[in-house]
Parts: structure tokens; sequence; C-alpha cells
């Protein structure tokens, strides 16, 4: 199984929000199609059709545990990650 793979069912799966690695869950939102600006350490995603911004910011190389939750809802309430997605 891809890593990408592996890393999207680790996100919905829910289970280990404060391991999530920040630069991986940004390649994630990319393939799923984000646009991604960056200002300091903010990183905002955007996306049409998407009405939510996403904007994280790294902890010592990851990802906190409350963003990964909100990257979570917005991939299921858009059914992201699909097939044709990733």
């Amino acid at each position: 199984m891809p890593r990408r793979d592996k890393l999207l069912e680790q996100i919905l799966r829910g289970t280990s929000d404060a391991n999530i690695p920040f630069d991986e869950m940004c390649r994630l939102l990319q393939r799923l199609g984000f646009h991604m600006r960056i200002r300091g350490d903010h990183h905002i995603f955007t996306k049409e059709n998407v009405e939510e911004i996403l904007n994280l910011q790294p902890k010592e190389g990851k990802a906190k545990p409350y963003q990964v939750k909100q990257v979570r809802a917005v991939i299921l309430k858009y059914k992201l990650g699909g097939e044709n997605n990733v």
C-alpha cells in the first residue's frame, strides 16, 4: 500500500492525530487538489467548491491534532480521498 494511502487512512481513522507528519499532510492536501500558499509558518489551503479554508501550522515537524481533525472533517464532508482524488 503506498505511503500516501496509509497517511490518508491514518488521518481518517483518527487514532493518532498527534503523530501526523506536517509535510506529508501538506503533500496529501495538494494531491487532493488543494492550492497551498504560505505566509510565515501559516500554510493556507483552498480548493474550488470547498467552502472551508484550512490554515495549518507545524509544531515540531508534526501537524497539530486539532488541525488534523479539521482536515479529516473536510475530507469526509466533501468525500475527498477516493480513487480519483489521490
